[in-house]
């Protein structure tokens, strides 16, 4: 279960970002600072990143310790990594830290947008949920 839903986060985030890369984004508020703009462009980059490097982490970790991962219809996925316990334990160490950053990567994100909804009111928070443009 865990590697069926690790490739579907891996198809899900590809397909997000095709649109992402394809369709405009809203532009950040006129009065953020220029620090405010890289950082939040950064944390962006960072959870594309992260969502990135899990599924694929793990498939490599999967493929160095020797265990094919094989979709529900019987197709085995191409090994990432070549077999080793040493690459093995190097990759599960890097999935593990990046678990840990996508988590915090996401606490950020709520916090950030949190910060827009309660405190800047600044439209950001409803852009984000879809519901509204950011120029009200």
């Amino acid at each position: 279960m865990h590697k069926m839903l690790g490739l579907t986060a891996l198809v899900l985030v590809v397909l997000r970002l095709v649109l992402r890369l394809r369709l405009p984004t809203p532009a950040l508020p006129e009065d953020l600072s220029a620090l405010q703009k890289a950082g939040a462009k950064g944390a962006h980059v960072l959870l594309y990143g992260a969502m990135l490097a899990m599924p694929l982490s793990g498939w490599a970790m999967q493929s160095a310790a020797g265990n094919p991962v094989v979709l529900p219809w019987g197709t085995v996925l191409p090994a990432l990594a070549p077999q080793s316990l040493k690459t093995y334990g190097l990759l599960r160490e890097i999935h593990g830290i990046v678990a840990w950053l996508f988590i915090a990567l996401v606490v950020a994100h709520i916090a950030a947008a949190l910060h827009h909804k309660l405190v800047r009111r600044d439209g950001v928070f409803s852009s984000m949920a879809g519901r509204t443009s950011r120029h009200q």
